[in-house]
């Protein structure tokens, strides 16, 4: 049985496509007059949706094909690298990261060098020991 919790979600989630659906490219909403930069950015926001919504309806299409040109097409492109993350900032913060992990591997295999070279040294001590007995 569904719980209320899992009802509730299901219906936003049902909202959220049908509010989607509404504001996506190919609807009678641009027949009088041609999508522009808001819309463009706007369908390069929600691209991925529509994508998937233009699989399984005829109604609903990816891109705006009444639009302005090229105003359109910059914010299409500028909102699909927006939600996409098309930008270079999440680029170095994971490049950051990353050097922070190696570092944390770094020391770590240090530690288990350390570790390693302690131990031969030990057996190796022990080892004379028992050759002179």
């Amino acid at each position: 049985m569904l719980t209320f919790k899992r009802l509730l979600v299901v219906g936003g989630i049902i909202l959220v496509v049908a509010m989607i659906a509404g504001c996506a490219a190919g609807t009678a909403k641009f027949e009088d007059q041609p999508a522009g930069f808001w819309a463009g950015l706007w369908h390069g926001f929600i691209c991925v949706f529509t994508f998937i919504i233009s699989l399984f309806t005829e109604n609903v299409r990816m891109y705006e094909v009444n639009n302005t040109g090229g105003w359109y097409d910059f914010g299409f492109l500028l909102g699909a690298c927006i939600f996409l993350g098309g930008g270079s900032g999440a680029h170095a913060k994971k490049k950051r990261s990353k050097n922070a992990e190696e570092k944390e591997w770094e020391k770590i295999a240090q530690k288990v060098e350390e570790k390693v070279r302690k131990g031969i040294k030990h057996w190796a001590e022990e080892s004379e020991e028992k050759d002179k007995d």
